[in-house]
Order: structure tokens, then C-alpha cells, then sequence
């Protein structure tokens, strides 16, 4: 696997030797010439190739970027085509990266734009050649990109976000909203600017998609605790429902509330468990188990109790009847996806009655 280029002129490099090297695999086809484009005397492209198939000519310009992410993909295929318009030959484009997303992949195909990424992505098609490869693996920096959006910081941005699709924000406005320094605000603005997932305009940023935000973070989730507790308990039923009520009228925490199925059936009902779900501080613990009778599990436990690492999961909870505190639609979305089979149609009911945008 090919590493990310340090330089633009090692990107050049790896791009041309890369592509050269794929187009030599097919036995009809032969590389007449590679011309090289130096970075400072750039014309429109970066590489040009001149191949052959039988008695035919054909050349394919690429235009090469550093990032694949959708906005810097639209900039160099409207770069390409730019180029095309300009010339007095057939030439077929092409856009190479160190990643390019599947989004970004079938943007440059809707596009009629070919592609090649290191990772081996590939979709190049003229005359009687047709290439077509895809892979399931991306690059560490992209994974490590990637799961930084939907760091505890970053993420109390997109719950603001989340939460109020429809509004333009002024960064000064969402650093103060969401608790994080302007400077880490931009930070998250940008990531998602690349994703062409939000949208800039004269009275601030909006969300564009946020379903494809939303879909992200569910794939890359996972429920990160500090400690998860297992406790058993007789109360079923009614007798339940009437303890937890009790519970958050005596005691005053904010940070204490149902999650997951618990949080659900008070929120867009699917299905009981057998199993209740919460998240807390260690400090509340104690009151929890008082008042729900909390013990050891003897056979099995049937109430779960996460303290989280990412106390964000508090700051938009719901309380039910002014009582009852849950954890956000979209927080109980993105729990419920974690929990099998049930969890995952329990996430999508939830989500088609509570998280379905019009924008």
C-alpha cells in the first residue's frame, strides 16, 4: 500500500507510477508518454498521459489532490473540466487522491469523471478499456480524521447542530452554545466543510445534510463509559415505571437519565426490554440504588448503569412530563444502534418518529 505523499512533487510522483503501473496490466494497451506538470508552471492539469489500444490514441488527464474529501473533489473536477473545454481533442479526465470515500466515488461517476486512489480505488473507462476496482480498506490518517469529528469536544458541536438543523450559525454564537473555544469550533466547521456537509451563508453556517452526518456518526459510534455497572433488580412493570418516577422527583440530578430501550419507550415506543438503562454520574449511583432497589446480580442482571466519558450525553436530555429525564432523541439513535438486532429497529423507529429532517 502506497503511503501519503509528504510533497506535492511526491504526490506527482506516486499518482504517475500508480496509474502507469494499473494501465500496464492490460495486455492491448501501451504508454506512449507521461507528462509530468511541475507545480509552479501548472496549465490546468497535473498529468497528462498518452496511451494506445490497438491502432487508437487516447489521452487522460488527471488532476491530483492531497485531499479526496468532497469539496476539494468538486474544485479539481471543475478544474478538469475547465481544461477539457479548452482543448481541441478528446481527453478523459480523471482524479486522483491518497482516499477518495465512496461518496466522493460516485460523485466523480455521476460526473463522468474517472478515478484512482492509493488505497486501490479505481474507475477508469475509454475506448475498449474498462477498469473498475473497489476496496473495503481506507488509511489510518483517514480513520484517525474521521473518528476526531465525533470526539466528545466536536461532538457537543454537532448536538448543536443536530439539534437545530434549520439554523445558520455564527461561530462566536456555537462556540458559546456548545461550551468549545471558537478555535476548535472552526476546526469542526471545516471537517464538515470538506464533507460538503454544511453550507455557508451571508447570516452564518447551516447544516446541509445532516442526515449524512447523522449516518456517519452512527457507523463510526460506539458507547465509550468509564465504568459500566450491572445491578439485578425484583421491580418490574408498574411498580418500576412508579420507582423511577419517584426517584426524579425526589432527587434533583442533571446528570442522571434513562438511555438506550429505557430512554426510548418514553421517547417513540417500539418494544420493552427486559433490561433498563442509565446513564449517571458516580455520584448519583448511591440515590439509584436506594430507590430502585439495586443489588449485586445473584443470575443476571437486568438494569445497566454507564458513567460516561463524554458527559455531553447530559446537556440535551429530555425530561417527560417535566419529570422523567431521557437522553436525547439522538443519543438514545445513536445507543440503540449498539444493541443488536432489536437495537437497530428500535434505533430506526425512533428515528423515522424523531429524527427525520426537512431542510
Amino acid at each position: 500500500m502506497l503511503k501519503a505523499a509528504n510533497s506535492v512533487k511526491d504526490l506527482q510522483m506516486r499518482s504517475a507510477s500508480l496509474l502507469e503501473e494499473l494501465l500496464l496490466r492490460i495486455p492491448s494497451l501501451t504508454v506512449k508518454s507521461i507528462a509530468v506538470e511541475p507545480s509552479d508552471l501548472d496549465k490546468g492539469i497535473d498529468l497528462l498521459f498518452s496511451v494506445r489500444s490497438g491502432k487508437d490514441d487516447y489521452l487522460l488527464a488527471c488532476e491530483i489532490r492531497q485531499s479526496g474529501q468532497p469539496r476539494f473533489a468538486r474544485e479539481a473536477i471543475n478544474q478538469l473540466k475547465v481544461y477539457l473545454s479548452r482543448s481541441n481533442r478528446p481527453i478523459i479526465p480523471i482524479l486522483i487522491a491518497p482516499f477518495l470515500s465512496e461518496s466522493t466515488r460516485e460523485f466523480c461517476r455521476g460526473e463522468g469523471v474517472g478515478y484512482l486512489d492509493f488505497e486501490g480505488n479505481a474507475h477508469i473507462a475509454f475506448g475498449p478499456v474498462y477498469i473498475e476496482r473497489s476496496t473495503a480498506s481506507s488509511p489510518k490518517f483517514e480513520k484517525r480524521e474521521f473518528r476526531s469529528l465525533f470526539k466528545p469536544r466536536s461532538a457537543q458541536v454537532l448536538r448543536i447542530l443536530l439539534r437545530e438543523p434549520k439554523r445558520a450559525w455564527k461561530l462566536s454564537d456555537l462556540a458559546e452554545e456548545s461550551g468549545v473555544s471558537i478555535g476548535h469550533v472552526s476546526n469542526v466547521r471545516n471537517a464538515l466543510a470538506d464533507r460538503e456537509w454544511i453550507e455557508d451563508r451571508s447570516i452564518g453556517t447551516r447544516l446541509k445534510s445532516p442526515d449524512l452526518l447523522l449516518d456517519a456518526w452512527r457507523d463510526s459510534y460506539q458507547i465509550e463509559a468509564h465504568e459500566e455497572l450491572k445491578f439485578y433488580t425484583t421491580l418490574h412493570g408498574k411498580a418500576w415505571d412508579k420507582s423511577v418516577l419517584t426517584f426524579f422527583e425526589v432527587h434533583p440530578f442533571n446528570d442522571v437519565a434513562l438511555a438506550s430501550f429505557s430512554a426510548a419507550q418514553w421517547i417513540a415506543p417500539y418494544g420493552r426490554s427486559s433490561t433498563h438503562f442509565f446513564y449517571a454520574d458516580q455520584a448519583a449511583i448511591p440515590a439509584l440504588k436506594e430507590a430502585l432497589g439495586l443489588s449485586k446480580p445473584a443470575m443476571g442482571e437486568n438494569v445497566i448503569i454507564w458513567v460516561p466519558k463524554d458527559e455531553g450525553v447530559f446537556t440535551d436530555t429530555l425530561q417527560i412530563d417535566g419529570t422523567i429525564r431521557c437522553t436525547s432523541p439522538l443519543q438514545t439513535y445513536l445507543d440503540l444502534t449498539q444493541a443488536g438486532d432489536r437495537g437497530a429497529e428500535a434505533a430506526e423507529h425512533l428515528r423515522k418518529a424523531k429524527l427525520e429532517w426537512q431542510n
